[in-house]
C-alpha cells in the first residue's frame, strides 16, 4: 500500500496500534477475571432442552414456575420462534417426557426441537483436552516459527498477536454472556483454535517479507524491513480478509441458531487476526528486537 509514490511510514505510529489494543483487550480481561466465560453443559455438565409453542406463548417466569416442580433449571434463554431453551440439571428421559407433558397441560402442544444430556465427568475431561489443546497448539506454534525464521524473536512476536486475538474472543464473549446469557461450548473452542491459525497464517505473511526483503536489502534496518513489509503486505491482507468477513457475516445473519455464535467468534477473530498481524506482531517483532540487541 502506497500513497503518492512514497511508503507510508506505518511503524512511526506503533505505540499508538498498541494503545488501540489495550483498549480493545483490557474490558475484555476485566470481564474475564470478573465474571468469567458462560460454559454451556459440554463443559459443565446437565441437559439441554429446546421447545418450541405453537399455541399459547409464555414468559420466561411462566415456564419457570411450571418447571421448578420437577427439575431444577439453571436458565431460561429465548431463541425467537416462540421457543426456550431450558438448561437443568441432568435428567433422563423419562423426566424429561413428564416436564413436556407438564407444559402441553399449561401451555398447549409443544415441540421438543433438542434434547441433550452430558454428565459432569465428560464435562470436565472435555475442558482438560480444551486446554490441553491450545497448550500444545500454541508451542507448536511458537517453534515452528522460530525454527523458519532462525530468530526466537519471530515466534515469541507471532506468540503474543495470536495471545492478543485471543484474548480479544475470549473478552468479548464474556462480555456477551455476562450480558446476554450467550455460552460459549465446544464449538466455540474450535472457532478459537481456528482463530488461532488464521492469526498466524497472516502473520507469517508479514514476516516472510521482512526476511526477503532483508536477503535483497541486507544493509537496510530492521524498522525500514517492517515497514516495507506492511506497505507491501496490507492491502493483500485486507482483500483476502474481506471476502472471509462477508461470507461470515452471510452466515451469521442467515444461518441457523446451533452454529450463530460460532460463526459470531470466527467474524470477531478473522477482524482482529488482520489487525493483529500489521498492527501488533510487526510493532511487537521491532520492539522484541530492540530489547534482545540491548
Amino acid at each position: 500500500m502506497e500513497y503518492k509514490g512514497k511508503p507510508i511510514n506505518f511503524m512511526k505510529h506503533y505505540v499508538i496500534y498498541f494503545i488501540i489494543s489495550l483498549f480493545v483487550i483490557v474490558p475484555g480481561v476485566v470481564s474475564l477475571v470478573k465474571w468469567g466465560l458462560n460454559p454451556a453443559i459440554d463443559f459443565t455438565g446437565g441437559s439441554l432442552i429446546e421447545i418450541q409453542f405453537s399455541e399459547q406463548i409464555p414468559t420466561e417466569p411462566e415456564i419457570r414456575q411450571v418447571t421448578e416442580s420437577q427439575i431444577e433449571v439453571a436458565s431460561i434463554q429465548s431463541t425467537g420462534n416462540n421457543s426456550y431453551l431450558l438448561r437443568a440439571k441432568p435428567i433422563n428421559k423419562d423426566q424429561n417426557e413428564l416436564l413436556k407433558q407438564s407444559l402441553e397441560t399449561s401451555f398447549g402442544a409443544v415441540e421438543e426441537l433438542r434434547f441433550e444430556t452430558i454428565g459432569p465427568t465428560l464435562g470436565k475431561e472435555l475442558l482438560r483436552k480444551t486446554v490441553v489443546a491450545i497448550i500444545l497448539s500454541a508451542s507448536a506454534i511458537l517453534l515452528y516459527m522460530a525454527y523458519r525464521f532462525k530468530n526466537a524473536m519471530f515466534g515469541v512476536a507471532a506468540l503474543l498477536a495470536m495471545l492478543h486475538d485471543s484474548l480479544v474472543v475470549l473478552g468479548v464473549f464474556s462480555l456477551i454472556g455476562h450480558f446476554y446469557g450467550v455460552q460459549v461450548d465446544t464449538l466455540f473452542v474450535t472457532a478459537l483454535l481456528t482463530i488461532m491459525s488464521f492469526s498466524v497464517h497472516d502473520t507469517i505473511v508479514v514476516f516472510d517479507r521482512i526476511r526477503e526483503s532483508k536477503r535483497i536489502h541486507p544493509k537496510a534496518t530492521l524498522f525500514d524491513l517492517i515497514n516495507k513489509a506492511v506497505n507491501e503486505t496490507l492491502a493483500r491482507s485486507i482483500n483476502n480478509s474481506m471476502t472471509i468477513i462477508f461470507m461470515l457475516l452471510s452466515l451469521w445473519l442467515l444461518g441457523g441458531e446451533t452454529t450463530k455464535w460460532f460463526v459470531f467468534a470466527l467474524l470477531v477473530g478473522t477482524v482482529t487476526g488482520t489487525y493483529s498481524s500489521t498492527f501488533t506482531a510487526a510493532p511487537l517483532l521491532l520492539v522484541l528486537s530492540k530489547r534482545f540487541e540491548k
